[in-house]
């Protein structure tokens, strides 16, 4: 017995030193891998006697990727000026006249606002039934909606973006009322932790004790068999 209980101590603090671990070294590994990569691209463009590497007697990481930031502020700086702006619709202009270069554009343009603007876009994340009754799914609220939509439902109507998994930058516009959506105390960014992961990564429940007894989500009711009548042996 007492082997038993070692053996099953050992496995707990193997798999305790794996949770532990694996996370980092995933992240790790990827942050070289970005910083190798943009290195590999970046500084072949960069004047050898501008390059730190060509004086040093050992490669020093990340130089392409600081060159690329510094571009960016640049490149940044410009297009938010007037006459950046006045290049960016020229630019854009042009693009627009490509049969298939315009379509790659316009998609990779709106994947990348989507990304970078979630934040700004989402102000709530909330519960709403979906594609049936009696199945909750995770929306994001996106803002009130307006225009012909509203004006033919009898209810306040809500924008609310339902994300696919585990890649919330496709999913589903809903408009639901806004007596039918259960809103949720968790952040944004812990939302969309939870739908990329698949729902392993479930953020706690912040919420104070006494809200925690409130269930805006009713039960779901209990299904009915239906099953075969009372059978006939054809005597009666």
């Amino acid at each position: 017995m007492r082997g038993a209980g070692l053996l099953g101590r050992l496995r707990g603090y193997i798999i305790t030193g794996v949770l532990v671990t694996l996370p980092i070294w995933i992240t790790i590994y990827f942050s070289w891998g970005v910083v190798y990569n943009i290195d590999s691209l970046i500084e072949p463009l960069i004047p050898a006697r501008y390059n730190p590497n060509t004086y040093l007697p050992f490669a020093v990481p990340g130089i392409g990727l600081v060159v690329l930031l510094c571009a960016l502020v640049v490149i940044g700086w410009v297009a938010a000026s007037l006459f950046g702006r006045f290049l960016v619709r020229m630019g854009e202009s042009v693009v627009g006249r490509m049969p298939f270069i315009r379509t790659v554009y316009s998609s990779t343009k709106q994947i990348v606002e989507s990304v970078l603007a979630q934040k700004a876009a989402f102000s709530e994340v909330v519960l709403i039934e979906f594609p049936r009754r009696e199945c909750w799914v995770l929306g994001f609220v996106t803002g009130k909606t307006e225009g012909e939509i509203q004006d033919v439902t009898e209810d306040e109507v809500i924008n609310v973006f339902v994300p696919t998994t585990p890649i919330p930058t496709s999913g589903f516009l809903c408009y639901v009322a806004r007596s039918e959506v259960v809103p949720l105390s968790m952040s944004v960014e812990d939302g969309m932790k939870l739908v990329v992961s698949g729902g392993i990564v479930a953020p706690p429940d912040r919420r104070p004790p006494e809200a925690r007894k409130a269930k805006r989500v009713p039960a779901a009711k209990p299904h009915t068999v239906v099953g075969p009548g009372p059978r006939s042996d054809g005597n009666d």
